[in-house]
């Protein structure tokens, strides 16, 4: 390893440092991933860098960037000091995007994953990052054709921003269940309410549930043994579910099935923010929380993968089972205090069903793929299946 690679580690390592310990406790930013469709056959279209040269002079366009596949888009609300402008902000986004792809003839779908395109016709866009990621991953990546959303929470101090990361880990599973959008893929029913995340967090390296971390030194540790071992080239090639962002003072979740309802994506960035709020006062306040094992994490994972918000899940503090959304209720009892401080508290609930819900739902009615598909189209406005 050159003496130029490793300073460049090495001070992204001491600036990330510095910046969660200078940091803004519970800014958020959301990013949301769209896929570009055709809107008669609601088909994906390898048309990224049209709406992205068509974003040029708009409101949208420092909002916009590409996301691996020519058929995908990514807008970003930017970062905002409060929970409160995070709902408006995510409403103008959807808004401005949709604005610039009308013009284009461009649909937009925002489920976990499409349920028919073959990724073997979506081509890889050509900027560096995604050219190296090509050449490291090949099948691994050309295979993710997936839709998520994830939402960066603020936290300020590095050792803090540690232990807020492992106390997310443990309710991946109850966000993923939360989210779950996508149970077709490759024109199938697949028996999931969250294929992506099957494809996603199985597939691509150092992935899924990260192991618990003592502080941000043994962190920092772990990330310098990947670049000076050649296991990792860029930081972003950590791919967890969930993980301290090393460029932006925040934690970031990234388990989140796409979501075609704007009312329900509010709603599931709410629960982001105020879970990491929460686990943020207990860190303070001596409360103590059990870093789990990955192997009970990967149980309830499993459940949410496979049933969402309709099966059972393991609460691990307490020892039992019951249904996930008495789980997610005592969640929201929990954290209902910092939610409601912070502002994220009139957003919390459970939907009547879920997107996934709603579309086995329709699927089980004998609907087909594309009539269900067609009703999660996004329109930039909240829409209840």
């Amino acid at each position: 390893m050159g003496d130029e690679q490793k300073l460049g580690y090495e001070e992204l390592l001491a600036a990330s440092r510095e910046g969660f310990e200078t940091g803004t406790d519970f800014t958020i930013a959301v990013e949301e991933e769209f896929a570009l469709l055709d809107p008669a056959t609601l088909n994906l279209v390898n048309r990224f860098e049209e709406v992205q040269a068509a974003s040029k002079g708009t409101p949208l366009e420092p909002h916009v960037v590409g996301e691996l596949i020519a058929s995908e888009i990514e807008v970003k609300t930017g970062r905002c000091q409060t929970f409160a402008d995070i709902p408006a902000a995510m409403t103008e986004r959807r808004a401005q995007l949709q604005a610039v792809v009308d013009p284009l003839g461009i649909a937009l779908g925002a489920t976990g994953t499409h349920p028919w395109s073959p990724w073997q016709e979506q081509r890889i866009i050509d900027t560096p990052h995604y050219r190296r990621n090509d050449e490291l991953l090949r099948y691994v990546v050309w295979r993710n054709n997936s839709f998520g959303l994830h939402v960066h929470v603020g936290i300020r101090g590095a050792d803090r921003a540690i232990a807020v990361t492992n106390g997310l880990r443990n309710l991946l599973p109850e966000i993923l269940a939360l989210s779950a959008s996508s149970p077709f893929h490759e024109s199938v029913n697949t028996g999931l309410h969250s294929a992506r995340t099957q494809i996603f967090t199985r597939f691509f390296p150092r992935c899924g549930v990260p192991d618990a971390f003592a502080s941000w030194q043994q962190y920092e540790d772990y990330v310098r043994f990947l670049y000076e071992t050649g296991s990792v080239t860029e930081h972003t090639q950590l791919w967890w579910s969930v993980r301290p962002h090393l460029a932006f003072p925040t934690v970031e979740v990234r388990i989140a099935d796409g979501q075609p309802d704007l009312a329900e994506a509010q709603e599931l960035a709410a629960f982001v923010t105020a879970l990491a709020a929460r686990i943020a006062r207990a860190n303070d306040e001596g409360e103590p929380l059990a870093d789990q094992p990955n192997r009970l994490i990967e149980e309830n994972m499993w459940r949410a993968i496979r049933w969402g918000l309709s099966g059972d899940f393991l609460d691990l503090q307490r020892g039992d089972v019951l249904p996930t959304r008495a789980r997610l209720e005592r969640l929201f009892e929990w954290i209902a205090p910092v939610a409601d401080e912070i502002g994220a508290g009139p957003y919390l609930g459970l939907p009547e069903k879920n997107a996934a819900e709603r579309q086995i739902a329709r699927f089980e009615d004998g609907a087909s793929l594309e009539e269900i598909y067609a009703e999660q189209v996004v329109v930039g406005i909240p829409v209840r299946g």
